[in-house]
């Protein structure tokens, strides 16, 4: 009678070994995927995707932390710091020319659609990048780029609309996380403000920041069905070319509204009372202008070296990284709340990374 309850005991004390087993299995597994895939590729590639994973992850930071600077030490105009978002788009056109000659290729044909097409985007951005200013303005740089990362959320949401793509059980949990995390941030209000700043910007500022993101999201959504239904290809020369127009559009758009809003004039009062003189306010328009050029160019190459999965990756890990260094360079309060909104976007953002890397694990949409 005893050796029946003998047997589960043995099964009981070798089984905690077998899922060792296995996660050993799966590390050896993922080593020799990670050398092979190392080895596929020339070195020049790994440099090239190392700089542009570090451009993401450095000149994003610190063009929000430049434009909450900016408003810091005595910046006001909204048009300036969405003027400046786009200034830098000759930057793009210097790395896109060579790739011209290197690839012995040829510029991309603007037929009337695709340039009505890059008229639409541009001003799409350029409404973008203003709604960002406004959040900027009023709100906390921390605060701002977690509440940006909802435009994941959009992302997902729009490319199921407009370009059909598939959403699994992963993507719509990311979704639901990050909108409890800016929920979250939104509770937390009375402890993340600014003293000069009143109850009714610091809303301003939310809610714009929030349609930024839906917008930035109906962007990228927009950007991919132009590819799908004109340009057909997405190589490295046609990606910098969309981004170039798209931005020159943009820049048009913008230097409008300045010139309406009679700001270029403001620029010289601005530069007078600007903390630090002119020097500091001209160093803060011009690097905001091109720290966020790059990291757009960044952003791009790793699409193009590797994936959407690592640009995700690297998405997730310049929102901590800003919200630390705002803490440290502008003394961002940072509470309980947005410690825990903070993680909390980083579990959305790991649990898409998850869906699209492994979509034949999730049922899908």
């Amino acid at each position: 009678m005893q050796q029946p309850l003998m047997e589960p005991e043995e099964d009981v004390e070798m089984a905690p070994s077998r899922p060792s087993v296995s996660v050993l299995k799966k590390i050896s597994a993922y080593k020799a995927l990670a050398w092979e895939a190392y080895k596929s590729k020339p070195i020049s590639h790994w440099i090239l995707l190392a700089l542009s994973s570090a451009g993401m992850l450095v000149a994003f930071p610190a063009s929000s932390i430049l434009s909450r600077v900016y408003y810091s030490d005595g910046g006001q105009s909204k048009w300036i710091i969405s003027w400046v978002a786009v200034a830098g788009w000759p930057l793009t056109v210097l790395f896109l020319i060579p790739t011209y000659f290197f690839r012995k290729t040829f510029p991309t044909p603007l037929t009337f659609k695709l340039t009505l097409s890059y008229a639409v985007l541009g001003f799409l951005s350029a409404a973008d990048n203003l709604m960002y200013a406004y959040a900027y303005a009023y709100l906390p740089a921390s605060t701002a780029s977690l509440l940006a990362s909802s435009s994941l959320a959009f992302s997902a949401l729009f490319g199921y609309l407009i370009v059909k793509n598939k959403i699994n059980a992963s993507t719509i949990n990311a979704v639901v996380i990050i909108t409890a995390a800016m929920a979250i941030i939104g509770l937390d209000s009375d402890s993340d403000r600014y003293g000069n700043i009143t109850d009714s910007q610091y809303i301003m500022g939310f809610i714009w920041d929030i349609l930024g993101s839906a917008l930035h999201g109906l962007i990228f959504a927009l950007s991919e069905l132009v590819f799908v239904k004109l340009l057909g290809r997405r190589s490295f020369h046609v990606v910098l070319e969309q981004q170039v127009m798209v931005s020159l559009f943009a820049f048009a758009f913008t230097t409008i509204g300045l010139i309406v809003n009679n700001d270029f004039q403001g620029m010289v009062s601005e530069a007078k009372s600007f903390n630090g003189g002119k020097v500091s306010y001209c160093m803060v328009l011009i690097w905001g202008a091109v720290t966020f050029q790059l990291g757009v160019l960044g952003g791009t190459a790793v699409l193009y070296l590797s994936s959407t999965v690592l640009a995700g990756v690297l998405n997730a890990v310049r929102v901590p990284i800003t919200s630390i260094a705002a803490v440290i360079l502008l003394h961002d309060p940072m509470s309980g709340f947005k410690i825990l909104s903070l993680v909390i976007t980083f579990w959305g953002f790991a649990c898409y990374i998850y869906g699209t890397s492994s979509p034949s694990k999730n049922s899908s949409l």
